[in-house]
């Protein structure tokens, strides 16, 4: 196999798959994973045959792609713009859609859509319970934003969202921060309720924060999307552990000239130069050497770290890369390999990457 090559570990993947369907099951919480994690329909499907109750999306593109496997589908983002909306609107009508936003121009922008389309969109005010990215401020605002919905003719009010992507704490340390959402969420709840607009879904949740959904007081359904593979964020959160990291990038040593450091052939444009929260620092680790750290990227080479190990490379040895943040790597490959017991099964293609192609777009 040339590489950089990206490799998926099925068992993991069913492992991880059964272990977030048995928690949500156990607390009676729907679970709509984010395939943007993943953006391959197969995985999708397999993800919806373990439980999942829908999906969440990001784009149009990422929309559409899914709907050739799902029914029930969320865009987790303000559909502003005509050419999104009308994308949206060319879903297949047997797909449920629902979609997030927080603000009057991108609610009447689809009302618009959906009235001229003939089609109910189902719609989620977007709450800023301390991620400081998007969401209504205060619990007056989501109410009015509520009415409006309701109002609209062409659409429905179905519930709110949020995402506590700012809580990285320790799995064991998250306390305050998850009673202070609690506490937020249920005064909203607690507005639209007197207002005789209480929720039906109350949808968020992250992969950090996963495995203590339950604690948050009024959630009805939770998104991971990292959770499907894991990567080295999540496992230094103590979300996951070391045997459940599910996605690698497969990297060659090319070059060991330097002392104290090995490059491999994975780059910035295989891993992502993105800095994650582990305590260690870098870009990624080795999965078979989890204490040799990638140091440096450029955008072909990466540098491995090796003053904390005894590992000596030889140039021609093959590695397996754990990146900080799989998502961004995942956009990066054009397919992912599935592999079971170190052979591999087949290829897919990341076909929802980027925005489509222009014949979607038409």
């Amino acid at each position: 196999m040339e590489t950089p090559a990206a490799l998926v570990d099925m068992e993991r993947v069913e492992a991880n798959l059964r272990r977030v369907h048995a928690y949500a099951d156990q607390y009676g919480l729907k679970w709509r994973p984010h395939t943007k994690t993943h953006k391959v329909p197969e995985l999708t499907a397999l993800q919806l045959q373990a439980g999942a109750s829908g999906v969440t999306v990001a784009t149009p593109h990422e929309a559409e792609v899914m709907a050739s496997v799902a029914d029930d589908i969320f865009l987790a983002y303000p559909p502003v713009g005509t050419a999104r909306l009308a994308r949206l609107m060319r879903l297949p009508p047997r797909v449920r859609l629902s979609v997030g936003l927080d603000s009057r121009e991108a609610l009447q922008g689809l009302n618009a859509a959906a009235r001229e389309a003939g089609r109910k969109v189902g719609v989620l005010v977007e709450l800023d319970l301390g991620m400081r990215r998007v969401g209504v401020q205060t619990p007056q605002e989501a109410l009015v934003l509520a009415r409006a919905i309701q109002a609209s003719e062409a659409l429905e009010y179905r519930g709110i969202t949020f995402y506590p992507g700012h809580v990285r704490a320790l799995l064991g340390d998250q306390d305050a921060a998850l009673k202070a959402l609690s506490t937020e969420l249920g005064e909203v709840v607690g507005e639209l309720t007197r207002a005789d607009l209480r929720p039906e879904v109350v949808s968020g949740g992250s992969t950090p924060t996963l495995w203590r959904s339950h604690e948050v007081v009024g959630l009805t359904e939770i998104r991971p999307g990292i959770n499907i593979f894991n990567d080295r964020n999540t496992a230094s959160v103590g979300a996951c552990g070391w045997d459940e990291w599910a996605y690698s990038v497969l990297a060659t040593v090319v070059s060991t000239a330097v002392p104290g450091q090995a490059v491999i052939d994975a780059g910035s444009k295989a891993l992502a130069k993105e800095e994650g929260f582990a305590p260690g620092g870098g870009y990624g680790v080795l999965l078979e050497w989890p204490e040799v750290v990638v140091r440096g990227l450029s955008e072909e080479h990466g540098l491995l770290d090796l003053t904390e190990t005894e590992w000596r490379p030889r140039v021609g040895d093959r590695v397996r890369v754990v990146p900080n943040h799989v998502c961004a790597s995942v956009n990066l490959h054009e397919r992912l390999w599935a592999v079971r017991g170190g052979e591999v099964e087949r290829a897919w293609p990341v076909a929802a990457r980027g925005w489509g192609t222009p014949e979607r777009q038409a």
